[in-house]
């Protein structure tokens, strides 16, 4: 049994990246993948983003409507299963939870262990979407995204600690319980200098940091380091590189993205001294690097102050775990926090096929030609109501659909319910000659004859044909002569004069219209001059970076402080190791100098 964590740093983009949903899902191949940093909102969960055959999903989204932070986190779970339903599969979960509070069920119950904390504090750490908990049965999967916390934030870190206080109560509940339980995801936490590049000497002091190392194995505490107990010495293994500063290139990162594990192995033997769930169940644990943005024999990020290349996906690699020994488990069904029974998804597929099937009737009434009455005498409010019924079955039927996709469908309803409600009429006098225009493929260019005036009355000439041809058929033949047939006008010098005025306009108008367009071009090439002239002088008072001689970049300040909005230069190339003279040369500088004060004169 395989399982994936991955920050996907939005789930649109990576899903663009790779086609669809299934072929990123496929491209994994693992049966337990875990996302975070999903960046979807609830009423953005669309069948397109969370269906993908051969998998059940689960998702939490952020429900927070704090400004800057609404859609913003988010994780989802894919388990990849043969069946949704009687399933012994240890992929599919036998239960799901969004969050870990337990407020957030369809029966809202605080989950064990977090008793002393409030309703009020429960549910602002689970409002983020940073936690999906699903019980495959032999073990409790926690896939979560951990909160950032900037040194000087004090707010955030007052989240983050609640948040790991939180998680580390329910732990120690299942713990007790004789659970197994397996944590994946992207915690924002890299705990040791082995675990970041170029660490400063106080590194490890970090609180978190602390608290991350406490609740392992080695320092008494009941979670196993899956990457660390396969490859404890390995260097230069990070998961997460700085986006803005091209950190990929030269593999400038941390490692945040972690696999742990607690609880005994499956084993039934007496003596279980020396064995535990990573030493008889774990195969291997390894980074995805092939899935890092930056390839080797790729060109220089950064060439004189301008990106070369445009970097594709995540800035972040995936980390798997394969698990060995996994015995299959009592049949079971998908959750009902599955994906599957989303109102926008289970409502968007059952209206298509409704319509389906309405068009499926429609044609069988064709078929058997029959027709709606088109007479004057039927009343608008003969399929008032069977039109309406049907937008409350749709509504009944999938609760909230997808606006457009309502709306579309509730008018294809109506459609085939004029066709199919009204009974079949007698045949009128005119009626074969209506069926054959209907046919025709000059019918659809009676609406806009109907608004033209007719110069000749419609009346008189079918009375004098003595053909009795509707009236929408002579607008057509006025308005689409034949090749062939030629029209005398009663006025014949007039229409010639007319026609030289009409000449002499266009000539004018055709005169005016390189006149504006030769304006145009000239106009604009002003302009391009100018903008040249101004990219010229900005370049000029670009500075240079002593380290390389090169073009800086300009930089805005964009934290709230004294110098937020102000603009900066530091060097172009990418961030990395100090002892690499082709990495960034830690050049800066301010645009503008801050304006002095006065000083005193002396004396």
């Amino acid at each position: 049994m395989k399982i994936v964590t991955y920050n996907v740093n939005g789930l649109r983009p990576r899903i663009a990246q790779f086609g669809s949903l299934l072929k990123l899902l496929n491209s994994l191949d693992a049966d337990v993948i875990c996302f975070q940093e999903t960046k979807l909102r609830r009423q953005e969960l669309t069948a397109d983003l969370v269906m993908a055959e051969g998998y059940e999903s689960f998702f939490s989204c952020t429900r927070t409507s704090e400004r800057g932070r609404a859609g913003y986190s988010g994780v989802a779970t894919f388990c990849r299963v043969k069946s949704a339903f009687n399933s012994d599969e240890v992929a599919l979960p036998v239960a799901a939870e969004e969050g870990f509070s337990g407020l957030l069920g369809e029966v809202a119950a605080v989950a064990e262990g977090l008793e002393e904390f409030s309703n009020e504090e429960m549910l602002q750490v689970d409002g983020e979407g940073r936690c999906v908990v699903t019980d495959h049965h032999h073990f409790v999967l926690f896939n979560l995204y951990g909160p950032r916390a900037g040194g000087d934030d004090t707010e955030r870190i007052e989240f983050k600690l609640k948040f790991y206080k939180m998680l580390q109560k329910r732990w120690e509940s299942l713990l007790r319980q004789g659970r197994r339980i397996i944590v994946v995801g992207d915690l924002n936490i890299a705990p040791t200098c082995l675990d970041r590049c170029e660490a400063e000497p106080e590194f490890e002091n970090n609180q978190f940091r602390r608290w991350f190392r406490s609740m392992l194995v080695e320092n008494r505490g009941s979670f196993f380091d899956v990457f660390r107990s396969k490859h404890p010495d390995r260097r230069e293994a990070y998961t997460c590189w700085s986006q803005s500063s091209g950190a990929e290139e030269f593999n400038y990162g941390s490692r945040i993205d972690h696999i742990l594990c607690a609880g005994l192995c499956l084993h039934q033997e007496q003596d279980l001294q020396n064995h535990n769930f990573v030493a008889c169940h774990v195969k291997e644990c390894d980074i995805l690097t092939q899935y890092k943005r930056w390839k080797p024999g790729n060109s220089l990020r950064w060439k004189g102050g301008q990106r070369t290349i445009k970097l594709e996906g995540s800035d972040h690699a995936p980390v798997y775990t394969s698990l060995l020994e996994m015995p299959s488990i009592c049949q079971h069904s998908t959750p009902r926090l599955s994906a599957r029974y989303i109102p926008m998804v289970r409502g968007l597929q059952q209206t298509l096929v409704s319509m389906l099937m309405k068009r499926k009737v429609a044609e069988q009434v064709d078929g058997h030609q029959e027709s709606c009455s088109e007479t004057e005498t039927s009343s608008p409010d003969q399929c008032g109501t069977p039109c309406s019924s049907s937008s409350q079955e749709f509504e009944v039927l999938g609760s909230r659909t997808i606006e457009s996709s309502s709306s579309f469908a509730n008018e294809a309803a109506c459609n085939t319910l004029v066709t199919s409600c009204s009974e079949p009429t007698k045949t009128m006098p005119g009626n074969e000659t209506k069926k054959k225009a209907k046919g025709s493929q000059l019918s659809q260019l009676s609406l806009r004859s109907f608004f033209q005036k007719s110069s000749i009355p419609s009346k008189s000439n079918s009375a004098n044909s003595g053909i009795d041809v509707p009236p929408t058929q002579i607008d057509i033949l006025e308005s689409h002569h034949l090749p062939n047939e030629t029209s005398i006008p009663e006025n014949q010098n007039g229409n010639l004069e007319q026609c030289e005025l009409h000449s002499s306009a266009s000539i004018r108008d055709g005169n005016q219209d390189e006149l504006i367009a030769s304006s145009k071009k000239e106009k604009n090439s002003l302009a391009l001059l100018e903008w040249q002239r101004l990219q010229q002088v900005m370049q000029n008072s670009i500075p240079l970076c002593k380290g390389h001689k090169e073009p800086c970049v300009a930089r805005v300040v964009k934290k709230q402080g004294p110098n937020f909005g102000r603009r900066f230069y530091v060097c172009a190339r990418a961030e990395g190791p100090a002892s690499n003279p082709e990495a960034n040369c830690n050049y800066f500088k301010w645009a503008a100098s801050k304006p002095r004060n006065n000083k005193p004169n002396k004396g």
